[in-house]
């Protein structure tokens, strides 16, 4: 009989020894959870909070009885392991040693805790990672007598802890030490994300280092303090700076790993020790697109890898290839989800890459509710193949998402975007759904029929006063450009823009042109070319876009334009 040792009670660890079970039905398997509870659900913590999961027991995906009932696994709760050796294949609890044939280590990891100044005295705060956590957290941030939260970290859980937590009806602080929150997206994203937070009252702070904790008689925070100078007064603080895999048990027995400690491991989750496996967010797997180890801490990636290491850990075959870091998370009433290499990681990785981006409807015009879906694609400059996205909407980003991770995964090209079989009907879909339509502009700009340039790239136009070089044109109707423009934009209104050709022609500058979302720009990027004017961008994102993106737009004087 073949004995497998499960160290780890929350997502790898309770798949992997269900899926050991279920490949063996003679192996005697024993899974060790250090504290009282498994498998429960940390991501849904802040969905709890504002009262979307309405009771604390929802919280919980797997009772230990399920798993010692229906699978016959042996479950150790509050037994924690507290030495391996690999050698002699025995771990090592204050209540015993047990012996193993192979090991299955799904640890996890544990929250960072930043050295700021009497942390270690004050008493009102919290990480948000466990259980344990989320009792204080309900019990004293909760309180009626907590006021005003702080939220220290604007990653993921920093930002749905924050949302809900104003939902709950807290004065809500987000700080953040970098320059943007959620900083795995590009920075105009993150800036979408942080208008949301300030619109919905919750005051965000960016590049907000936190060096103190003012304490009262009691050691309670009262104050954080920056180091800009700035004090924000609160009444508890909940912390969400990142995570530290916990692998210091099989370091400790020389296991190979990333400089963060995660554990390398292969496709079967086999560590580079004999017979231990890994799962979870204690180990690195590998990016699919950069072939190299890499940190993937999310709840779907520790299933699926602690699915193949209990089949593993049994004898079988099963194989976890890796990820590229698809992301999506809720701002209220909006999504952010990217997948793949991002501008930055191509640049870091010397890779050539081209951007395209589009502004379109979630669903038909026709058809009630219609919402803008932001869709930037990244692809390979050479190979046109997909190397990442990022989306930005109210509706239907996660069904986008989920499209272009796949369509990366398939190693499919841009252009092939355009020859999708999407579902469409009106509630769902326009005919045209946006993802196609990027593939549609990507073909354009390929086919030399259009070419967009960035709001970031127009922005430093702006920052480098080389307005002047270009001759800006807004194609929008004048009502439109009455109510606001770029600066130093001409209105010259698409359905009369034919008349106004040889004045534009006479001008002799590189063209900028912009409509509402891009789509008129391009139509009246067409008409310039068939005239011959051929050093024209379109404004990728348009006025819309812009506005999202930057504070220099105006009210324009009322201008006249004499037709040539």
């Amino acid at each position: 009989m073949k004995k497998i040792i499960v160290i780890g009670g929350l997502s790898a660890g309770p798949s992997a020894a269900a899926k050991a079970r279920r490949e063996d039905e003679n192996a005697e398997i024993i899974l060790f959870e250090k504290g009282a509870n498994i498998s429960y659900a940390t991501c849904g913590m802040p969905y709890a909070f504002s009262g979307v999961i309405e009771d604390r027991s929802n919280l919980i995906v797997v009772k230990p009885e399920l798993l010692q009932n229906r699978f016959n696994i042996d479950v150790r709760l509050n037994e924690e392991i507290v030495k391996i050796d690999t050698a002699n294949k025995v771990v090592y609890s204050k209540k015993g040693d047990y012996g193993y044939d192979t090991l299955v280590f799904a640890t996890g990891a544990r929250s960072i805790v930043p050295p700021i100044k009497n942390i270690e005295k004050a008493t009102n705060w919290s990480t948000c990672r466990s259980m344990v956590d989320f009792d204080k957290i309900t019990e004293e941030g909760l309180a009626s007598n907590s006021k005003h939260i702080t939220v220290i970290g604007a990653g993921l859980i920093g930002i749905e802890v924050a949302e809900n937590l104003a939902e709950a009806g807290k004065n809500v602080t987000l700080i953040e030490g970098d320059s943007q929150v959620l900083n795995m997206w590009q920075p105009k994203f993150g800036q979408f994300a942080e208008a949301i937070l300030k619109e919905k009252g919750i005051e965000v702070i960016t590049s907000g280092l936190v060096s103190e904790f003012e304490l009262d008689n009691h050691w309670k925070i009262e104050g954080v303090k920056i180091k800009d100078g700035k004090t924000v007064k609160t009444d508890f603080v909940i912390l969400s700076v990142g995570i530290k895999p916990n692998t210091d048990l099989l370091l400790e027995n020389g296991a190979d790993h990333i400089s963060n400690g995660a554990l390398k491991v292969n496709e079967q989750m086999q560590t580079s020790i004999s017979d231990v496996y890994a799962a979870g967010d204690n180990v690195a797997i590998k990016n699919l697109q950069t072939n190299e180890f890499d940190y993937f801490p999310l709840g779907t990636h520790s299933n699926k890898a602690g699915r193949a290491a209990g089949a593993n850990a049994v004898g079988g075959h099963l194989q976890f290839k890796g990820a590229y870091k698809t992301a999506i998370v809720k701002v209220f009433d909006y999504t952010l989800a990217r997948t793949g290499l991002n501008p930055k990681a191509l640049k870091d990785l010397n890779i050539s890459f081209k951007t395209v981006l589009t502004i379109a409807g979630s669903t038909p015009g026709y058809y009630p509710g219609q919402k803008d879906l932001i869709t930037e694609i990244y692809y390979n400059s050479d190979t046109e193949e997909i190397l990442g996205a990022e989306l930005f909407g109210e509706v239907g980003v996660d069904k986008r998402v989920d499209v272009l991770s796949t369509a990366i995964y398939a190693k499919l090209k841009i252009t092939d975007l355009a020859q999708l079989d999407l579902a469409y009907a009106p509630p769902f879909s326009p005919a045209k759904d946006p993802v196609v339509v990027t593939g549609f502009v990507a073909e354009n700009m390929l086919n030399s029929k259009s070419a967009q340039i960035s709001v970031e790239a127009l922005e430093t136009i702006f920052t480098e006063n080389k307005t002047s070089e270009y001759l800006l044109i807004d194609t929008r109707t004048t009502t439109e450009f009455e109510k606001g423009t770029i600066p130093g934009a001409l209105n010259y209104p698409l359905d009369s823009l034919r008349q106004y050709v040889d004045s534009i022609k006479n001008q002799d500058k590189p063209i900028i042109i912009f409509c509402q979302k891009g789509l008129r720009g391009y139509l009246a990027e067409l008409i310039l070319r068939h005239n011959n004017i051929k050093n024209i961008v379109n404004v990728a994102g348009g006025f819309k876009l812009w506005q999202m993106f930057s504070d220099k737009v105006i009210i324009p004087e009322p201008v006249f334009i004499e037709k040539k």
